[in-house]
């Protein structure tokens, strides 16, 4: 945080030349005098004060839970192509943002680009599925690398179960009644909504188009999914298993507030939107697309 008077019109710093992302939370987020300055009670990395925002070095602005925010900080924010985002505490959740986002179109070209040309699709997909995998499949076909992928989901609910005891028949999952499955699927039903709101919260960092995924289709946020997909195994399941556990040695609940705090503590200790985000700009902002990995 800066002293002084920050937020001058005239000013204009690349997003290539800025910093990542600011987390603000418990405040009020408003300008004075032509700064922006963030009031807090205290929360996270900030102890309670009224600081100064070097909000033109910040790429993207991640607002949590008992925050506010007012027209005239709305306004020096998109003046400056500084994004915000509404989420949940440390990132569980992805609510809105300001679409200010990057500097450049180049990213969303790109994407459209891979998206559109069905060999370039491929080996963006062929990639993810290594990064999530640990190898490139043999496999080119949409198809056939979900029903591997599938295949090894399998195998991969059943160890984590063993590791952590829990009774484990099957990922069931019925949205008209999703009270009635048991502990371990409700705690992997949350959980795959946080890390698909950390997701969300990398897309809108990045200026991806979340609409254009190269695994999901359908979804108006398929660009999302597959990046949440690529943390299903190392962070979303270890986060849902655990909270299971926890439920089921203290009897106490409920099981979404759990996994939620496990995944806040997660997601601040292991960085997961940063490293959202470096996957992100991997995958689209290659210069030699030539490769499978």
């Amino acid at each position: 945080m800066l002293k002084g008077r920050l937020g001058l019109e005239t000013a204009r710093v690349p997003h290539s030349d800025r910093h990542g992302l600011m987390w603000l939370g418990r405040g009020l987020l408003y300008v004075d005098q032509g700064t922006l300055r963030f009031a807090t009670a205290g929360g996270g990395d900030l102890e309670t004060g009224d600081y100064a925002i070097p909000f033109q070095m910040a790429s993207c602005l991640l607002l949590e839970p008992g925050t506010s925010t007012t027209h005239d900080a709305f306004r020096l924010l998109a003046r400056h192509g500084t994004s915000l985002v509404f989420v949940g505490e440390d990132g569980v959740r992805f609510y809105a943002s300001l679409p200010a986002g990057p500097d450049a179109s180049k990213r969303g070209r790109r994407q459209a680009e891979i998206w559109s040309h069905p060999e370039q699709r491929t080996r963006a997909t062929r990639r993810m599925y290594a990064w999530r995998l640990g190898e490139i499949l043999p496999a080119s076909d949409l198809d056939t690398l979900r029903g591997i992928e599938g295949a090894r989901m399998k195998s991969t609910y059943k160890l984590l179960a063993q590791q952590y005891g829990i009774t484990w028949k099957g990922r069931r999952y019925d949205r008209q009644r999703p009270q009635e499955a048991d502990v371990a699927n409700q705690a992997i039903n949350h959980a795959a909504s946080a890390v698909q709101g950390a997701a969300l919260t990398a897309v809108a960092a990045t200026g991806a188009i979340p609409q254009l995924g190269f695994i999901h289709e359908d979804s108006g946020r398929a660009f999302a999914l597959d990046i949440a997909d690529l943390f299903r195994d190392s962070v979303l399941l270890p986060i849902a298993f655990g909270a299971a556990r926890q439920v089921l040695d203290d009897k106490e609940g409920p099981i979404e507030k759990i996994v939620r705090k496990r995944a806040g503590k997660t997601f601040r200790q292991e960085k997961i939107v940063p490293q959202m985000i470096d996957r992100i700009k991997e995958l689209l902002d290659a210069h030699d697309d030539r490769g499978d990995a």
